[in-house]
């Protein structure tokens, strides 16, 4: 007999974990990046496909790859919904709070899920204007969202590294 308590996750975070929008590789996407770690259960890589109108970049479609659980799939799918057609500004603008909130809440447990989906996004965003002239609105510095993340992956490798060794003792 389990021990363990089951999460109490929200209707939405389930239907969207049993039936995920805008899952698989895009072929066809202007920019792809990954945040989390395979050590620790949790990788999101987010697929933007972003055209220029009216000299501003707008994100078409979206979409994800994840290797984790069902507030990881959750996460990464609403925040799919939530970017389509909007301006990267305003895509940059979505917080791991929004998306908690638009998932009907998470578990203060699996907040980490919706940080590494908006790191996925900021990653992304980071990575398309490589070699293009940043725009005044997106910081040179990381952001307190980006840090999490980074900090997240480097405490998992340092773990994974160091358990590595052990042969499953």
């Amino acid at each position: 007999m389990s021990t363990r308590i089951p999460l109490p996750y929200s209707p939405k975070v389930l239907e969207l974990f049993r039936n995920p929008k805008n899952a698989g590789a895009m072929e066809d996407a202007t920019v792809k990046a990954s945040a989390g770690s395979p050590a620790c259960g949790d990788v999101i890589r987010m697929y933007l496909k972003i055209v220029e109108r009216n000299g501003e970049y707008y994100i078409e479609k979206a979409s994800f790859e994840s290797y984790g659980c069902a507030a990881n799939i959750a996460a990464a799918s609403v925040l799919t919904e939530l970017v389509k057609g909007k301006s990267l500004r305003e895509a940059w603008e979505i917080s791991w709070r929004h998306v908690t909130d638009e998932l009907g809440g998470l578990p203060p447990i699996k907040y980490h899920c919706s940080m590494l989906a908006v790191g996925a996004l900021k990653r992304a965003i980071r990575e398309f204007f490589k070699g293009k002239k940043y725009p005044e609105w997106l910081p040179e510095k990381p952001t307190w969202e980006e840090k999490q993340v980074i900090e997240e992956e480097k405490m998992i490798e340092k773990l994974y590294s160091k358990y590595a060794g052990l042969g499953g003792r």
